[in-house]
């Protein structure tokens, strides 16, 4: 009974989702967002320690032997290192400069001219991938209101997502635009579930098919939740080396977190709203 009291307020509930968009936007237009080297060009290195050294020892000699300030440690322990730089580093130099101190694991360099492309493209893979939602979630129900409603919860997702990563200084890189990439599907997903319960059923009350597709839908979530948590802590404790998923995990935490809002807020807000109004 509590939830279907909770439920019949549901016109101010719609402003909360709104609200935390619009300070997502906020952070977006103020903070930026990080690139990763894909994005932004670089070199990232994995190293195998040869004697014992501490992050900033392994800075200095990186940076002095290099001649550059833009040396970043990313993760260091008694026997490996990662080490971004912002700039594209020829390999035998570096290799060099590490002579005696650690081998080179790994090694990846980006110039600017192909992150850039990569950049552009990332760009178009969103901006066609959300069209193509849209034009589908349209065909699906053939009415303008709830069709919207589907396609402002996705972009909300996203938005507070991006928002997210802007905060938390989390890179916009080919792992994490994967990550708004799954978004968008799953965002349709719980919203297609919560539309197609809500709008085209006939038994019980708007509440009753409301609470029917909650049960369901944050039940997924919840579960999706859980598991990018384990991720993220199994990654941030156990491989740190492993950064990429860690940031992967905390882009869908926070975008999985900011679905059950809009979805279940301002969604089914709009949804009842357009429902009570007379026009279905």
């Amino acid at each position: 009974m509590k939830i279907e009291k909770f439920m019949e307020s549901y016109k101010p509930l719609i402003a909360i989702p709104l609200i935390i968009t619009i300070i997502a936007i906020a952070l977006l237009a103020v903070n930026g967002l990080d690139r990763g080297i894909d994005l932004e060009g670089g070199t990232l290195a994995d190293l195998q320690l040869q004697k014992p050294i501490d992050k900033a020892q392994l800075d200095t000699l990186i940076s002095d032997g290099l001649g550059t300030n833009e040396v970043d440690i990313k993760s260091i322990d008694a026997t490996k290192a990662t080490v971004e730089m912002g700039e594209s580093i020829d390999v035998i130099k570096f290799s060099s400069v590490l002579n005696g101190t650690a081998d080179i694991l790994s090694f990846r360099t980006v110039g600017p001219v192909l992150s850039a492309a990569a950049l552009t493209q990332v760009i178009w893979a969103l901006a066609i991938a959300f069209i193509f939602m849209s034009v589908t979630v349209f065909i699906i129900f053939r009415s303008f209101v709830p069709s919207m409603a589907v396609i402002l919860a996705a972009l909300s997702d996203i938005l507070i997502a991006a928002g997210g990563m802007s905060l938390f200084g989390i890179p916009l890189s080919m792992a994490s635009v994967g990550a708004l990439l799954l978004l968008i599907g799953y965002s349709v997903d719980t919203d297609i579930l919560l539309t197609t319960r809500v709008l085209k059923r006939r038994e019980g009350s708007i509440t009753q098919r409301a609470i029917d597709a909650m049960k369901t839908g944050l039940t997924m979530s919840a579960a999706a939740i859980g598991a990018m948590a384990a991720l993220y802590i199994v990654t941030v404790f156990f491989i740190p080396s492993a950064e990429a998923l860690a940031n992967i995990a905390a882009v869908l935490i926070i975008g999985l977190v900011a679905d059950v809002l809009a979805t279940w807020l301002m969604n089914l807000g709009i949804l009842r709203w357009y429902m009570e109004s007379g026009r279905r």
